[in-house]
């Protein structure tokens, strides 16, 4: 696919072709309206490139199978969608504390429950940061177009290699099925990450250890060590502890590791921030629809800028909080009803004033809702 040819793909397409670029080499999981194009694929290619796939009987089922292959050595990932993404929160958190590397791709559809499955939203942003109960971080990268669906699929599994952790892919629905011509970047344009392994012949392995790389070196399950895997709070050779000292470093340390790399880990475009005094906050394909809604706030006079984020979780102050002295108004529009709009508010810490747009009836908003809205914010 990689052959500088323009091709026409839907974005649930390129995010498995993405997984197959990243090294993914087993994949569970179950067909749920709007990600089940991402199974379909994957089972079509798995076999071909010597990997596996398996159809799971649920959800609950399709993380704890991607969670075991990756114990066993395997790049894993599963794709799923709103309800589906609810019931693989416990497993989550398990693969959180565990920090087992694994890909989850959530494709967004309208909720509650059942709710809109053919639909649009951006409801699960928040259940992505905080559905699995406890303290840790998280992951989540948010394409907005066909071709970040592929490389950010890449990333999304780099990232969960590198610091032994569960990382989202939260898609839209529209970003999930919408088709644009593409080129794919070769292998050469991208890098791949893996995780490290213990040194062979080491005689003291510890598998959740403190180590100079603040991760842990991950051995395979049924190879050269033998170690303890538990969802109990656990010392460095993975045996359950109930040691303040040891507990509090655990806890510190799978927050930390993502936390300390906030800036290193967040991706954004900014379009015409140069001059802005308004802001719009977006992502996914809501971000594609501000877009043009800037262009038409500059007609109307208004010096209007777009920041779209790709990195949601963890989330990226540090741009926020230069352009906030700046801006008199930030305006965040949203498939949910204010998701991000809070952290935008504590970002930019009274600099400047938020206000969050959400729609919630399973639509896409169009360049006018933003441009009218933020017209009348602007001269209120």
């Amino acid at each position: 696919m990689a052959d500088g040819q323009a091709r026409v793909l839907q974005g649930n397409e390129a995010c498995a072709i993405g997984a197959l670029a990243a090294g993914v080499d087993f994949f569970a999981g179950y067909p749920i309206t709007p990600s089940s194009e991402i199974a379909e694929l994957m089972s079509q290619c798995m076999p071909l490139i010597g990997g596996r796939f398996i159809q799971m009987e649920d959800e609950i089922a399709s993380i704890a199978a991607i969670i075991g292959a990756s114990l066993a050595g395997a790049t894993s990932m599963t794709a799923t969608s709103g309800p589906g993404f609810s019931l693989m929160q416990e497993n989550l958190g398990f693969a959180c504390i565990a920090e087992v590397p694994c890909a989850i791709v959530n494709v967004m559809r309208a909720g509650p429950s059942t709710g809109l499955p053919t639909q649009a939203a951006q409801g699960d942003v928040q259940q992505a940061r905080w559905g699995t109960h406890g303290d840790h971080s998280i992951i989540a990268l948010a394409p907005s177009t066909v071709r970040e669906c592929f490389e950010l699929t890449i990333e999304c599994v780099n990232i969960a290699e590198r610091l032994r952790t569960p990382a989202v892919l939260l898609m839209d629905e529209v970003i999930g099925h919408m088709r644009e011509s593409v080129v794919l970047p070769s292998g050469d344009e991208y890098d791949l990450t893996h995780r490290a392994a213990p040194e062979e012949g080491m005689e003291d392995y510890c598998p959740f250890g403190e180590c100079d790389a603040e991760v842990a070196p991950l051995a395979a399950y049924g190879g050269e060590y033998r170690f303890h895997v538990t969802g109990l709070t656990h010392d460095a050779h993975g045996f359950p502890t109930m040691v303040p000292e040891e507990v509090d470093w655990k806890i510190r340390h799978i927050v930390g590791k993502l936390e300390s790399r906030a800036d290193q880990l967040a991706s954004n475009e900014e379009f015409m921030t140069e001059d802005a005094d308004v802001l719009l906050f977006a992502y996914g394909s809501t971000a594609r629809v501000a877009k043009a809604s800037v262009r038409a706030l500059r007609d109307a006079g208004v010096k209007a800028g777009l920041l779209r984020v790709r990195t949601i979780w963890p989330f990226s102050q540090k741009r926020l909080r230069e352009l906030a002295p700046r801006l008199r108004l930030v305006v965040v529009p949203e498939l949910n009803l204010g998701q991000i709009s809070g952290e935008v508010e504590r970002a930019v810490c009274g600099e400047t004033r938020v206000v969050p747009l959400g729609r919630v009836d399973g639509h896409l908003f169009v360049p006018d809702d933003i441009t009218s809205f933020t017209l009348e914010e602007a001269t209120s």
